[in-house]
């Protein structure tokens, strides 16, 4: 019996659709033991799978980052199915995928030739065309490991800045590693100043996030310049603007980052904007098969 909370009511499952009660992975599972697995969420909005084959293709690569034998065809060739057995075929909604090394004895070195365990599940998910809320965030060291470009299961560093988060009564804590500024606890983070994005360099410090590829995109298609490089904290105070991206923050305007204030009211920078209004029109699309 599951507690009550907002569960699906359908879940793929190495290869079958099963009710939620139902779904069920052995306890010697490598996920369950030790965080050794991938994951992936993306959202079904008006027009269908937002850049869904973009989001396949970066869990194929992290798969293979990790070293775990799997094809993701096998899980775009089911999404169909696991939608319609939730009654979300043509509804808004989150999707969750993840893949683990499967079930194994406990030991450090990767088993040989065990099967992946593969979940996936589907849950109705609304999101605004634009994300107006002027996000409030704190500053929290970077403490996680050294390859934060791995969508890794294993996210203890992040929940534990995201609950320092939710307890000072902000929206998210953006990371500080060595002193500049790396990324949100879920979101990817971004900077204007005279009218130039400033954003941290894709390496193993940060998740090269979808939203991040799309905005740096629309900034090249919209004559914005922009350049990736690294901000410091002792920085901060001398931008001019800040945003937050990711699949269900969209685009955030951030008015408190620190003890920095951007702005007091409701206000929104003039490249946040367009930027959010450019980013509303791709709904208008059918991006599913986009690569990025």
């Amino acid at each position: 019996m599951l507690p009550k909370g907002n569960f699906p009511k359908k879940v793929y499952l190495n290869g079958k659709i099963v009710s939620a009660e139902d779904a069920k992975i052995s306890v010697f599972d490598r996920g369950f033991l030790f965080g050794d697995g991938i994951y992936e969420v993306m959202v079904q909005l008006e027009n269908g799978l937002f850049y869904k084959k973009a989001h396949l293709d970066r869990l194929q690569d992290n798969l293979q980052k990790i070293g775990i034998q799997y094809n993701v065809k096998e899980i775009d060739d089911h999404l169909e199915v696991l939608l319609k057995s939730s009654d979300l075929t043509d509804e808004s909604c989150l999707i969750y995928m993840q893949v683990t090394r499967g079930v194994a004895p406990r030991k450090h070195s990767y088993p040989k030739g065990v099967p992946a365990t593969v979940m996936m599940y589907a849950l109705p998910y609304s999101l605004p065309d634009i994300n107006t809320k002027n996000m409030q965030a704190i500053l929290e060291p970077d403490f996680r490991w050294h390859r934060c470009d791995i969508k890794s299961i294993s996210l203890l560093g992040n929940i534990m800045a995201n609950e320092d988060a939710m307890n000072a009564n902000t929206n998210e804590a953006a990371l500080v590693r060595d002193g500049v500024i790396s990324e949100g606890s879920h979101t990817n983070i971004f900077f204007v100043k005279d009218g130039t994005v400033v954003t941290h360099p894709a390496n193993e410090h940060i998740l090269n996030g979808i939203t991040r590829k799309i905005v740096i995109k629309l900034c090249n298609d919209l004559d914005i310049p922009v350049n990736e490089k690294t901000i410091a904290e002792n920085e901060i105070e001398y931008m001019d603007e800040a945003f937050f991206t990711g699949t269900t923050t969209q685009v955030a305007s951030i008015a408190q980052l620190g003890s920095h204030t951007f702005y007091n009211n409701n206000e929104i920078g003039k490249v946040t904007l367009k930027l959010q209004k450019a980013f509303a029109k791709l709904r208008e699309k059918n991006t599913a098969n986009i690569t990025l």
